[in-house]
C-alpha cells in the first residue's frame, strides 16, 4: 500500500525543518485537552497537566505528539474555534520551544485553528472530517507544506453511532478515502504528505471495527501512508468486558500489533510504551528478518 513512496518524509514550514522515517513503525501519542475526552474524562485539560503527558510520552519514545481540543466522542458537540484555540496555545507554545522540536498535529477540521497551530510549531494536521467540513484546510495545508491525515467518518460525532450501516464496509472506506486523498491532490498537497485513517469507532459498530482491522491491507488505497487509531475504543472494551477505557491499553496494543502486521505504518494512542514493543515485534515479524 506504501508502493513508490520514500521511506523518510521531510517537510519545513517557515524556518522549522521535520522528518518521519516510515521505515518502522511511527506512534503517535494523544494528548487530549478536552474536559470530557471518552478516555481520560479531562484528566490532561489544565495546561500543566497536558505539558506533563507530552513529556512523558517523549520520553517513552513517542515519533508524533497528537494535540486535540475538541472532543469527538461519539454524541459529542462542536467546539467554537476560539474555546478550541484557546485550549491549543499554551501547549503549543511550550511544544514550539523544546529542543529538538518534536512532531506535533493538530486534531482540527477547521482551516483557522489549523493555521494558526502551524504557525504556532505544529506541523501536521490530523482532520477527521477529511476536508469535509471545511474545504479551506486542504489550501492550508498546501501553503505551509504541511503532511494531512485524513479519516473515514460515517456522519458526524453527534450521530455517528445510530445504526452505522454499510453494504461493504471495506471497499466503501476504501473508496471514501482514495476520493479525498484525490480531493487533497487537487487542492495541492503532494501524494506523499497525504496520510489514510479507516476511522475505527467513528461510524462503524464492533463488526466494522473488527473487518476493517483484520483486512487492514485492503482499505488503505496504494500509494498514500496509513495510520491505525484504536486506542481504547468500546470495540475493545466489548471484547474484554471492559467498560473502563483505561483498562484497555494491553488490548490497544495486541490490535496495534495486527494494524502493523497488516501494513499499517502509524498507530495513534494514549500509552506509548506497551503498543511501541506491541508494534516493533510485529513488524520485525512480518519482515521475518528482525534485526536481533
Amino acid at each position: 500500500m506504501t508502493q513508490g513512496l520514500d521511506k523518510i518524509l521531510s517537510w519545513s514550514i517557515g524556518s522549522r525543518s521535520y522528518s518521519l522515517d516510515f521505515s518502522k513503525p511511527l506512534i503517535m501519542a494523544i494528548i487530549n485537552v478536552t474536559p470530557d475526552s471518552f478516555s481520560d474524562g479531562g484528566l490532561f485539560f489544565e495546561p500543566a497537566k497536558a505539558i506533563e503527558l507530552a513529556a512523558n510520552h517523549l520520553k517513552e519514545g513517542a515519533d508524533i505528539l497528537d494535540l486535540g481540543a475538541e472532543t469527538t466522542r461519539p454524541g459529542s458537540q462542536a467546539t467554537d474555534e476560539k474555546e478550541e484555540w484557546r485550549r491549543l496555545e499554551p501547549i503549543l507554545s511550550y511544544l514550539a520551544n523544546l529542543k529538538p522540536t518534536p512532531v506535533v498535529s493538530v486534531d482540527t477540521n477547521k482551516a483557522s485553528v489549523a493555521q494558526r497551530a502551524l504557525e504556532a510549531g505544529a506541523s501536521i494536521i490530523n482532520d477527521i472530517y477529511a476536508g469535509r467540513n471545511d474545504p479551506q484546510i486542504f489550501e492550508v495545508a498546501a501553503t505551509y507544506g504541511a503532511p494531512i491525515i485524513l479519516m473515514h467518518m460515517l456522519g458526524e460525532p453527534r450521530t455517528m453511532q445510530i445504526e452505522p450501516h454499510y453494504q461493504d464496509v471495506v471497499t466503501e472506506v476504501r473508496d471514501f478515502l482514495l476520493e479525498r486523498a484525490l480531493a487533497a491532490e487537487k487542492a495541492g498537497i503532494p501524494k506523499e504528505r497525504i496520510i489514510l485513517d479507516p476511522g475505527l469507532g467513528f461510524g462503524k459498530n464492533a463488526d466494522h471495527n473488527l473487518r476493517l482491522l483484520n483486512r487492514f491491507e485492503q482499505v488503505i488505497p496504494q500509494g498514500y501512508h496509513s495510520m491505525m487509531a484504536l486506542s481504547r475504543k468500546n470495540f475493545l472494551g466489548r471484547i474484554l468486558e471492559e467498560q473502563n477505557p483505561l483498562n484497555r491499553d494491553l488490548a490497544t496494543a495486541a490490535a496495534n500489533a495486527i494494524a502493523v502486521n497488516k501494513g499499517a505504518q502509524i498507530v495513534r494512542v494514549h500509552r506509548v510504551g506497551p503498543s511501541l514493543q506491541a508494534s516493533k515485534v510485529a513488524f520485525a515479524a512480518r519482515l521475518e528478518s528482525p534485526s536481533i
